[in-house]
């Protein structure tokens, strides 16, 4: 249980106000209970002749009896008296009208008690959501290169909903319950300490029982859980290649292959399910078994000769203790309930507690813009224990000049460039912006400084306004229709009938290759930064889509510092420089023209692609 109380404390604790409200109405609740049954039992006992005795009224303060028995006494005294002055029948009348008021105060308590818990509820599942969500904007691309989405998603609903379902839904619970159990043993102790001292040897047993079945419990929530991830992977495996599974004929083994994962989870869940449907039946033997010891010793103890309480004062113990069953019930479903949020937190915890290898500086130096020059030092790269990318890069890229990066399929392009922004950072050596290391700034400050045109466009179910000033606050209208125009963008986006309001759908299906890779660049022209990357912009288009967004490239790369990885070696002849690389090396650099005359590998891609 110690982990469910780091969780409490951690995420209730900025709900305590609502907390102290839950407790003060739990304890008004156990407290009308205790008190409406302790008055029935004598009153009736009198109304229907069954205690034939006179009592005299007992003062209070009076020494040499117990509360107990006064309570007791002058109870039966009131009730003998009211019966004598107006009537059995009207004293019956009082009696079910205060049973009535006492029970609308009750069942007030409860429900604002209950009501009181279920802001706390919403906001703990709330805050979980929110913090999983902020890591994972927090955390560097290289922790997503190892984790698969569709588990990232299935811990954030169905792990997050399970924690709501168990953990939360136990809050209440584990509030009002130890409130009940409290007051409801206080007074059986009040009654008669030998018969709870008897009763209370049961509780451990119980508890131990549940115990066991709960660790059980949460070890098979753990395996659930990692199942249903792997059902999230495949849905989102399979909406993301669709068109290849239908030219494929793929889809009898990819639905053979779903089956098998909900098979298995489907087996695994009816264990979970079946363990914990056991909580009420089992509580409910334990309770009942409990009772019947009870009332065996209890009423051997009223046939003895010196009976410690008599038959009534039995009778009411007996209605108190039934009472105490219900909390311990609840106790006991919590006990099944927690270990299965627990599992679900420890998954959730996994992306909760991921380091970032991305660390910020604590005193960051200031970035007030771009004058000279990046340069890369001694810079080598490796994913983490993989093999190395980069070996011993040294670069330099000057202020307004276009370097082109070209070379085969995994010579290392992207990631040299993915280290400019810090999406990771050098394994060994440096990189600096006008001799200072990069990891020297804020990496907010460093990207603001930063567009990036990729080569498959990365849109938003959004409005085209809204995807062009992405990032950008406050943009107006004006500037990002001129943006768009710069673009090439403009013509067809009024072409739509809703013009730059128009919804472009899920990662800008709506619109075509080209037109979706025209509003990025429009997106990098609004944000207007000193240093532009493109990574193979063109490189998916067709000749004249590549046509008209070459063009806005010029226009976006004239003014700026632009480093650009190109597969068409046709795109990039004009660049200041051209950066050869081959299995993360640089080969060769120079011009288009002086690489030609090299007669060496950039003359190889050049004269493969002519070809």
């Amino acid at each position: 249980m110690k982990e469910f109380w780091q969780i409490m404390l951690r995420y209730v604790a900025p709900y305590k106000r609502f907390l102290g409200g839950a407790v003060i109405m739990n304890i008004l609740s156990a407290v009308l209970n205790i008190f409406s049954f302790a008055l029935i039992i004598p009153m009736l006992k009198i109304l229907f002749g069954l205690e034939q005795g006179a009592y005299e009224f007992i003062p209070w303060d009076a020494a040499g009896t117990d509360l107990m028995a006064k309570l007791t006494n002058n109870s039966y005294y009131y009730v003998t008296e009211f019966s004598q002055t107006i009537g059995a029948s009207k004293v019956l009348l009082l009696l079910c009208l205060f049973v009535s008021v006492t029970t609308i105060l009750k069942t007030a308590c409860y429900f604002g008690a209950s009501a009181v818990m279920i802001p706390i509820r919403t906001g703990v599942v709330k805050d979980i959501r929110m913090e999983i969500y902020n890591k994972i904007l927090s955390l560097p691309i290289g922790f997503f290169s190892e984790e698969k989405k569709g588990d990232i998603i299935a811990r954030m609903s169905g792990d997050v909903q399970e924690v709501e379902n168990s953990i939360t839904s136990s809050i209440e619970v584990l509030i009002k319950n130890p409130i009940l159990i409290i007051f409801y043993f206080g007074t059986l102790l009040f009654i008669s300490w030998q018969l709870t001292l008897f009763t209370i040897l049961f509780v451990p047993v119980m508890g131990w029982i549940m115990g066991v079945i709960g660790k059980q419990l949460k070890r098979g929530s753990l395996e659930a859980q990692s199942l249903w991830s792997d059902t999230m992977s495949q849905v989102e495996e399979t909406l993301g290649g669709l068109r290849i599974i239908k030219a494929f004929n793929a889809e009898k083994g990819m639905s053979g292959r779903f089956d098998g994962v909900t098979g298995a989870m489907r087996r695994k869940l009816n264990r979970v399910t079946i363990r914990q449907a056991s909580a009420h039946p089992v509580s409910e033997c334990l309770g009942t078994i409990m009772i019947c010891i009870v009332l065996w010793f209890g009423g051997t103890l009223i046939l003895s000769d010196n009976a410690p309480i008599d038959a009534p004062t039995f009778i009411y113990y007996m209605v108190i203790l039934y009472s105490v069953i219900n909390p311990l019930k609840e106790f006991s479903k919590a006990s099944y309930a927690i270990p299965k949020g627990l599992a679900s937190m420890e998954r959730i915890n996994k992306i909760l507690e991921a380091d970032n290898s991305i660390q910020e500086p604590v005193q960051p130096a200031k970035l007030d813009g771009f004058r000279e020059k990046i340069s890369f030092r001694d810079v080598s790269f490796r994913y983490n224990d993989s093999r190395q990318i980069l070996f011993d890069i040294d670069l330099d890229i000057e202020k307004g000049k276009t370097v082109a990066i070209v070379g085969e399929s995994g010579a290392g392009k992207s990631t040299l460039v993915d280290l400019i922004p810090r999406f990771y950072d050098p394994t060994k050596g440096k990189i600096t912006i006008d001799g200072t290391d990069i990891r020297s700034f804020r990496s907010a400050d460093l990207r603001s400084m930063m567009g990036i045109v990729n080569q498959e466009p990365i849109l938003f179910n959004d409005t085209i306004f809204n995807n062009i000033a992405f990032g950008v606050e406050d943009a107006t209208m004006e500037q990002v229709v001129e943006a768009a125009k710069v673009a090439n963008a403009h013509e067809f986006i009024m072409e739509k009938e809703e013009g730059y309001q128009t919804n472009i759908g899920d990662r800008g299906v709506k619109l075509s290759g080209g037109q979706r890779q025209r509003l990025s660049i429009a997106r990098a022209i609004l944000k207007n930064p000193p240093i532009l990357i493109l990574d193979e912009a063109t490189a998916s288009l067709d000749t004249e889509s590549e046509r008209i967004v070459q063009e806005a490239l010029d226009h976006l790369m004239s003014t700026r510092t632009t480093i650009a990885i190109a597969h068409r070696l046709s795109t990039i002849k004009n660049a200041d420089e051209i950066i050869v690389m081959k299995e993360g090396r640089i080969v060769e650099r120079g011009r288009h023209d002086e690489l030609l005359a090299l007669d060496g590998y950039y003359k190889k891609l050049h004269d493969m692609q002519a070809l």
